[in-house]
């Protein structure tokens, strides 16, 4: 039996070297494109050439499948909630929920103030719920909606979702995120979330700044008559009523109530297809294209959750927001996902991303560079590991008793934790977040990425405090 060899730095970064050369060769090839295959193909290369180095170096390849078969399982429930997303999104298309949304929200909004408004209503509905997911896969498709039907760039609208979604996320007790930061700097949560409030509230406030400009400086080219004919061609296709809100109103109330995500998403799936066969019996025949209704609401409900399904109305315009992929559309993104964790898994157990992340633990000197190191080892880890709980959980652990040593109280990381770990791995393409809501979304992780501001500034906004010195509480001797 071969003796493992100590892991150099320089051997450590030869797959981030390698998987960052083809990814950019992806974007410089294949656009947008790239999370069709190319993405995916680079990671399980990536993750191929890892294992390829581990092995010469004595890791045994037992070792590194279980690595790769644990970092999957770690990600089973998040597949699931994407594939119900998917269902979700198709039997509420049909029903006319999102319809009815976007119906509604033409009459109450105002193309100036919509980003802003965006952002906010996402905000409020993440905080209730504790959950960015729920909130970008229900109110934030209807938001974009909304969004494209007054003329507003989808790549604004996404950004402002997601700012808003990652906020309330971020500070929301229910949060499973904003429980664990906490759990691993041995942080009382409400400490927790009352010392974050001092980092989070700046950043929100200035993307808030930041969405009003923009939208005051948008020319829609969006008039009453538009926004008439729009509505009129949603009027024509679905019977929409007010009750429908029911259905979300139910889906928001089970999660306050604590309700985990995949029982509460497949409740509101199920919910959304007898809403469909209540309120849309034409669009239910209209597509079963049968004289027997129990045959066609059968087949259209199981189409609408599985596969593609599209309203075609005399606007086409508003063709482009009826349609969905329904559970396979979501596809792509979970064969990303897995193998965004065959890298992850074969670093891990490669003992790589150790040998990375004790390196990064070299640089912090004092609070500004440890707070720093801290950002920069959870972005990095997003990066890799492609999951966001491992950007909280590894840096977590690692920085413990360096925050101590340097006389800073827990809450200095857990705060670090949330403000860099959390927010940017929506930003990542091949991250779990990044890929799922570009995927619910329809918009691609860099076409939004610049507008996500909030998720931007909230890791720069936590190094500022360390380095001005400012809301840094220190262990009382």
């Amino acid at each position: 039996m071969n003796k493992i060899k100590p892991v150099s730095l320089s051997i450590a970064i030869l797959p981030i070297l390698f998987l960052i050369t083809l990814l950019s060769l992806n974007v410089y090839y294949y656009g947008d494109d790239a999370l069709s295959g190319a993405n995916q193909m680079t990671l399980l290369l990536s993750g191929a050439f890892c294992s390829f180095l581990a092995i010469i170096r004595g890791t045994p390849w037992s070792k590194i499948l279980e690595g790769i078969r644990s970092s999957i399982s770690d990600t089973l429930p998040a597949l699931l909630i994407l594939l119900l997303i998917g269902a979700l999104a198709g039997t509420w298309l049909i029903s006319g929920i999102v319809p009815a949304m976007i119906y509604y929200g033409l009459q109450i909004v105002n193309p100036t103030y919509f980003l802003i408004a965006a952002c906010l209503v996402s905000a409020i509905i993440s905080l209730v719920t504790g959950s960015s997911w729920s909130t970008i896969a229900t109110i934030g498709i209807a938001l974009l909606g909304i969004g494209k039907a007054i003329g507003v760039s989808e790549a604004m609208v996404a950004g402002a979702i997601i700012s808003g979604a990652y906020f309330g996320d971020k500070m929301s007790p229910l949060s499973d995120t904003t429980n664990l930061a906490p759990a691993m700097a041995g942080v009382d949560l409400f400490t927790h979330i009352r010392y974050m409030s001092y980092t989070t509230i700046p950043s929100i406030c200035i993307t808030l700044i930041i969405f009003l400009f923009l939208g005051l400086n948008l020319d829609t080219q969006t008039s009453a008559d538009d926004i008439s004919t729009i509505q009129n061609a949603i009027n024509s296709k679905f019977n929409i009523s007010i009750w429908l809100f029911s259905v979300p109103a139910i889906v928001i109330g089970l999660i306050i109530k604590k309700i985990p995500a995949i029982p509460a998403l497949f409740i509101g799936t199920i919910l959304g297809g007898i809403a469909a066969i209540v309120f849309q019996p034409e669009i239910i025949s209209e597509l079963g294209g049968s004289d027997n209704y129990f045959q066609n609401s059968f087949t259209v409900l199981m189409d609408a959750m599985a596969r593609d399904v599209s309203i075609v109305t005399e606007n086409s315009m508003i063709n482009e927001l009826l349609s969905t992929g329904g559970m396979n559309g979501m596809l792509n993104t979970v064969w990303l996902i897995l193998c965004a964790m065959c890298f992850g898994g074969s670093m891990e157990a490669s003992g790589f991303l150790n040998k990375l992340s004790t390196s990064f633990m070299k640089m912090a000197t004092n609070t500004a560079s440890l707070v720093a190191t801290t950002t920069g080892t959870c972005i990095f880890f997003n990066l890799t590991a492609s999951d966001q709980y491992l950007s909280i959980i590894v840096p977590g652990k690692m920085f413990s008793e360096s925050y101590k040593k340097n006389g800073l109280a827990p809450e200095n990381l857990s705060r670090t934790l949330e403000d860099s770990g959390t927010v940017t791995s929506v930003l990542i393409p091949w991250n779990t977040c990044g890929a799922t809501q570009a995927s619910v979304l329809g918009v691609s992780t860099l076409t939004y990425l610049p507008f996500c501001f909030f998720n931007i500034i909230s890791p720069f906004m936590t190094m500022m405090y360390a380095i001005i010195g400012i809301k840094i509480k220190t262990i009382k001797a």
